[in-house]
């Protein structure tokens, strides 16, 4: 099986590489990303000399560049991870999110549409459902109602997968995970930064009275999801991949500081982001009707999380300068 991987260097693309590379002996992987601030080699370093991966440094928007890619690579399936995903930078800075989520994806779409693909797969988000604070969870027909930039570029993208797959009949499925977490994010995302913060004995700030509410997913048990999406799944169908386990954001920080023996006084309540959705919240049946279910308990999870970053310093601590780590509220000038 030969996987074509977009945006592979990032951290859930760098985790899907490695399980499937170590799941399917014949399996081979060629990751093709554009090297963005998130998306970073050093993911990839524990596969980097396996015969079975290769790695280009292409740009999603890049016709003739991935056009190239796919017609020598000759993938069976194509999954799709490029993206820009940090809602407080498509806040301060939204025209990156429109440019890779919403024209990258029609790049893509167009070069896929003129080459035979047996399968693409695009990884959407929970939050085009939008704010469900009050309302039950969603399923895969529920309206979209995105609030941020970030979210509207992800809706934007997966309308266009769907409308791909009614207009044209090109083999798509997408794929619409909830909050993952785990190796390998980026600091600037809730759990690392507030891991790092603690380890450090800085401030960790919470957005308005840290009660909003998200769905979190090892992102290991969500690489097993894709896999059974790619395996299980229907051409033309989204499938939702929840994690079960809903918890709220000042819930989250009080575990990560009970585990790593840290003063609840680190915790700083500031003002809240624009447009904050209160919660976000996904039915699974399609999922599980595949015959998935998720492995990793919160408490496994989290522990194994905390216990990379304390085991990986050389990863992430080049990165503490990074504004979006430091700042407590970035969007304010």
């Amino acid at each position: 099986m030969r996987f074509l991987v977009i945006g592979g260097a990032g951290f859930i693309g760098c985790n899907f590489i490695k399980y499937i590379l170590k799941k399917y002996d014949n399996s081979r992987a060629l990751v093709c990303d554009k090297l963005t601030y998130a998306g970073r080699v050093e993911n990839l370093q524990d596969v980097w000399n396996n015969k079975r991966f290769k790695f280009l440094k292409i740009d999603l928007c890049d016709e003739a560049s991935l056009t190239r890619a796919i017609k020598e690579f000759n993938p069976d399936i194509i999954v799709n991870f490029a993206a820009e995903t940090h809602v407080d930078r498509s806040i301060n800075e939204p025209a990156p999110f429109l440019r890779t989520n919403v024209l990258g994806i029609f790049t893509l779409l167009e070069v896929v549409r003129r080459l035979e693909v047996s399968l693409m797969v695009h990884i959407s988000t929970d939050e085009v459902y939008g704010d469900l604070w009050g309302k039950a969870s969603a399923n895969e027909e529920t309206a979209f109602k995105p609030s941020s930039p970030y979210s509207a570029s992800k809706a934007a993208g997966d309308l266009l997968c769907q409308a791909y797959w009614r207009t044209y009949g090109l083999p798509i499925i997408v794929v619409r995970p909830c909050n993952n977490y785990g190796p390998y994010q980026y600091p600037e995302k809730f759990i690392p930064k507030v891991i790092i913060r603690a380890l450090y004995d800085t401030p960790i700030p919470i957005y308005g009275d840290g009660s909003q509410v998200r769905d979190w997913l090892y992102v290991y048990d969500f690489c097993e999801a894709l896999d059974t999406i790619i395996r299980k799944g229907s051409k033309g169908e989204a499938y939702n991949v929840p994690g079960f386990n809903e918890r709220r954001n000042i819930e989250v920080v009080r575990d990560i500081l009970r585990l790593l023996s840290k003063p609840h006084s680190l915790i700083k309540f500031v003002e809240d982001r624009p447009g904050h959705d209160k919660r976000y919240a996904m039915k699974g049946d399609k999922i599980l009707s595949l015959g998935w279910r998720p492995k990793t308990s919160w408490s496994d999870g989290l522990r194994k999380t905390i216990r990379w970053y304390l085991e990986n310093r050389w990863w992430w601590e080049p990165l503490l300068s990074d504004e979006y780590f430091r700042a407590d509220v970035p969007w304010r000038k």
